[in-house]
This record gives structure tokens, sequence and C-alpha cells, in this order.
């Protein structure tokens, strides 16, 4: 676990009332930041290259679109996992899958919808699994392999995420208030994104997402509930509560991927199939400027 980042908290303390700061440092979570690696280090996790797969997994595809294409890898075993609060297995490989429109059918679905999940997978390969490294199928992206390194970051919950809203209930009435005016959010908001900035392409493991569009919790709350829940239902929050982020992958020059407009894919999952490593329990969104 990491002591709250002092700049998050600074900025924290900088820009909301005091209770209300409080209530946000108290929720900050440590997480990875994968960077490009230095020659001379190993890499945790890759973007784009080949994937390697064994011979009897068949390559993931949406039905009636085609096959996905192949965007990042990590290996478990070399990330520094016990940094996090979330239960990664200690061996294995994660693979990520996305099935583009740019690239691939010009379909492109909006990021809360449940048709959003046949349009991305992630894959877990044990230890020891026999795996060869498998050319993508005819009309598939290949991305560019970027080798990434991790660091131990802090990171903090945006100004939609359900886990600060619902602490928000132990604030005075004053403080909501200024918290229910959007406006109100654009100092902390701006001095954030310098700091994300300053870190190059928010690809993460654990922690909080750094959503673009409103918390990526809400999205898959709505994808669970077939997106049918109006935003004030509290059913809504109470299903987005149980979500934390699993990985990030943002748009990188370096790995010719653009989600959109310099837009990010995110992978969630609740904590339980985490454990017990439920893959296919896991939920996709994505977000743009």
């Amino acid at each position: 676990m990491v002591a709250p980042d002092v700049p998050l908290a600074t900025l924290a303390r900088r820009h909301l009332p005091a209770a209300v700061a409080g209530e946000w440092i108290a929720l900050i979570r440590p997480a990875l930041h994968l960077r490009p690696a230095e020659s001379t280090e190993p890499d945790v996790a890759r973007l784009g290259g080949l994937p390697a797969l064994p011979e009897d997994v068949s390559w993931p595809l949406r039905e009636g679109h085609g096959p996905l294409s192949f965007v990042a890898s990590i290996d478990c075993g070399q990330l520094p996992s016990d940094a996090l609060d979330i239960a990664l297995p200690a061996e294995g490989t994660l693979l990520f899958f996305y099935r583009h429109p740019r690239w691939d059918d010009g379909t492109v679905i909006e990021s809360s919808a449940p048709e959003t999940q046949a349009g991305a997978r992630v894959v877990y390969l044990p230890p020891g699994t026999q795996t060869a490294e498998r050319e993508p199928p005819e009309g598939v992206h290949q991305y560019p392999l970027v080798r990434l390194a991790a660091d131990v970051i802090a990171s903090g919950p945006d100004w939609e995420h359900p886990a600060l809203r619902a602490a928000l209930d132990r604030v005075s009435d004053e403080d909501r208030a200024f918290m229910d005016d959007p406006m109100n959010s654009d100092p902390f908001r701006m001095a954030m994104g310098e700091l994300s900035l300053e870190l190059g392409p928010q690809h993460r493991v654990g922690g909080y997402a750094d959503p673009i569009q409103g918390s990526v919790e809400i999205d898959v709350a709505q994808v669970q509930l077939s997106g049918r829940v109006a935003y004030d239902d509290p059913a809504l929050h109470q299903e987005a509560q149980r979500w934390t982020l699993l990985a990030q992958i943002d748009s990188d020059d370096h790995a010719d991927m653009a989600w959109g407009d310099r837009g990010a894919l995110y992978w969630l999952i609740r904590r339980d199939d985490l454990a017990a490593e439920r893959w296919q329990a896991a939920s996709f969104t994505w977000q743009c400027y």
C-alpha cells in the first residue's frame, strides 16, 4: 500500500472544502502506472505485438462481426502487484482484446450499452501454459509492440465516483451543495489533469480509472442493469460500487492506438470475481473526448 500521495492530497486541500478534501484523501488507492520500459528494464506488460496463445485456444471474436484485435498483455509474475489493494494472480498472463471500429467494421457501440461486451475480451493464461506467438487472422489490425514497465502511484476517485458520492453523506449540506455544482470541480479537475499529463499515456492496473466522460463504474453498472436505469437511481450507484478497475489502456501514439478522440479502454471486475479468477465476469467500457 502507498501513503496518500503528497501532490494529490495537496491539490485536494487547495481546491476543495476541508471536509470534502478529507473524504477524498481518505479514498486514495495505489495503482500501477504502465510506462515505456527502458532498454535495461524487464517488461512487465506489452502493448500490441503478437499474443502468445495456447494451441487449443481460439482467437477471440465477436459473433457476427469478426475477430478482435490484440491490445495488451500483462505478466502478473513480473508485476509488483503486492503494492495494490486488489487480488491479482501472483503468476500467469492477462491478455486484452478489443474490436476497434477504426480498423474493423465501423460499428460504434455506446460505452454503457450491453452490446459493448461482445467487442472486448480478457483472457487469463495460468503459469506453465504452453503458448506460441500467433499471427492475427486475416484483416485484423496488428498494433506495434511497446514494452512497458510499472511504477506504483497514488490514484484518487473522479468527481462522480460512487465511493466519493457515498462518502459525502457524512459532510454538511453546504459542502454537498459545493459538490453538486459541476463548475466547482473545474480547478481541481484541471490540476489533476496536469499531473496526469506529466506521466504520459494513462495505462494503469488497479487503483482508480482516469475517466474522460464521468465514472466508468457507472458505465459498467449500466451494462449490468441492461442500460435502462436512470442516473439518479440508487440501484445504479450501489451496483457501481461493486466494481474496481482491472486495467486501463490509453490512446498511445507509439503503439498506434487511438480510441476515438484520444480515448481509453477500461476493463473492470468485482473484487470477489477477481479473487476467484472469474475472468469471464469482467466488464468493459470505453470513453473518449
